[in-house]
């Protein structure tokens, strides 16, 4: 069922108020005269680790190392992304290298 000119405006409304208080919470919550809380400090440096470990076991979750191309896609592209990390420190960079290398291998090469 298509939407009326004023449901999409009110749609659309709803979803901006929506964003800019998601965006704006942090610093009403945490202004720059108050000290950021130590657990909120602690959790500013272990959650990028701990999702980007969580991405990797998701990614990884569902491969079988029996059936032909054996995880080699995969174990390629995890070697790139490490090479790449220690060799640029930047993790877009490696992201993206590896997301690349992986994508170039299971369409040219492995073909799954």
């Amino acid at each position: 069922m298509p939407l009326s000119i004023t449901e999409s405006i009110i749609m659309f409304a709803i979803i901006a108020i929506v964003t800019i208080s998601l965006r704006a919470a942090p610093f009403l919550i945490f202004p720059d005269n108050k000290e950021t809380p130590k657990y909120v400090q602690y959790l500013g440096k272990i959650l990028p680790s701990t999702i980007i470990a969580m991405l990797v076991i998701y990614c990884l979750k569902d491969i079988n190392i029996f059936v032909y191309p054996n995880a080699l896609p995969e174990i390629i592209a995890i070697i790139a992304i490490a090479i790449l990390h220690i060799w640029k420190r930047n993790t877009l960079l490696s992201i993206g290298g590896g997301t690349l290398i992986y994508m170039l291998l299971v369409q040219n090469v492995f073909l799954i």
